[in-house]
């Protein structure tokens, strides 16, 4: 099958990749001219435009966008005036569902079919496959099996279901990435689980440590109970054997931590692009709570420093009704 890609950053490169050792045939398209030509040397065939990528597909084509969120619809205006009837255009980023549903039935009213496709893998795709999560008609996302068969991580067993090979059809137009979103918001749950977790063993020796005694700090009533020095990443690599908190998230900490301790090249500023806000806006609208992830989505807004002006209302307040002044940090 041949398959147009839109979009060569990092996991739209890798997925190209992927898709060529498993011997499916592509076209390749980035506003960046050298992503593509760096493709070709693996099989690809690059496109120097849109309309020359739409020239060098068989009809009916299938195009995979590849593209930020906020580029989609742009992607699209310049796209399907280009394609033919029963053409598919697949959507792999991160889209909100709520787009997928207006982009469907202006894509119907065309002749074109939307496929949207949340897909879990990261960098570590190429090798590991990707997991996918596929929202549109059951005819159309049959015709696509081959593609998002080479993409997904696969099975040894030759009977496995889909679903066990790592990809599955969740629903109509939508639903592939509304569970995506809801697949972001768990792992924004777990992150931080293992992060708060992980800072309290860093902290665990805080009774080895002299502590200013004003009415400011809090004492630590027994300092013998934490006199613990402890090392993170033989910690976090014995608990990838046989815990029941082993991950492949745990996998990359113990990485991380092996390499450095400290963690001193990064700042602790942590992004969120969307998913796990959608998420909790979701549970709120049926009800539903989310104690777990929206602290999780609050605690990267803290990590930008968003919750700076409030910290200073505090110290006003607290200085307001007690006289009580700011330590030096």
């Amino acid at each position: 099958m041949r398959l147009g890609m839109i979009g060569l950053g990092r996991m739209g490169a890798n997925m190209v990749r992927r898709l060529l050792r498993a011997e499916q045939l592509c076209v390749v398209y980035d506003v960046n001219p050298s992503a593509g030509q760096a493709l070709v040397e693996h099989g690809a065939v690059a496109a120097t435009s849109l309309e020359d990528l739409v020239k060098k597909l068989e009809a009916p084509r299938a195009v995979w966008i590849m593209v930020p969120a906020a580029l989609v619809d742009q992607t699209l205006e310049q796209l399907t005036p280009l394609l033919s009837r029963d053409d598919v255009v697949i959507d792999g980023g991160n889209s909100h569902y709520h787009d997928d549903l207006r982009r469907k039935s202006q894509l119907s009213a065309q002749g074109l079919h939307y496929v949207d496709v949340g897909t879990s893998g990261g960098v570590w795709g190429l090798e590991r496959g990707y997991c996918q999560m596929i929202g549109g008609e059951a005819e159309i996302v049959k015709r696509l099996d081959p593609i998002f068969a080479a993409l997904a991580p696969g099975s040894s067993d030759k009977n496995a279901t889909a679903a066990q090979r790592g990809y599955v059809h969740c629903g109509p137009s939508g639903a592939g990435h509304f569970v995506k979103m809801i697949h972001n918001g768990i792992e924004y749950g777990l992150m931080a689980a293992y992060a708060e977790g992980l800072n309290i063993l860093r902290h665990a020796n805080a009774g080895n440590h002299e502590r200013e005694s004003d009415a400011e700090t809090t004492p630590l009533r027994n300092p013998e109970h934490f006199a613990y020095d402890l090392n993170l990443a033989e910690i976090t690599e014995a608990w990838r054997h046989g815990s029941v908190i082993g991950s492949w998230l745990l996998d990359l900490i113990a990485s991380a931590l092996k390499e450095s301790p400290d963690l001193q090249e990064f700042a602790g500023r942590v992004s969120d692009s969307g998913e796990g806000r959608w998420t909790i806006m979701a549970g709120i609208d049926v009800g539903v709570p989310t104690p777990v992830l929206s602290s999780a989505l609050a605690s990267r807004f803290s990590s930008r420093g968003a919750d700076e002006f409030a910290s200073k209302v505090l110290s006003a307040l607290r200085k307001g009704f007690g006289g009580h002044l700011e330590k030096k940090s």
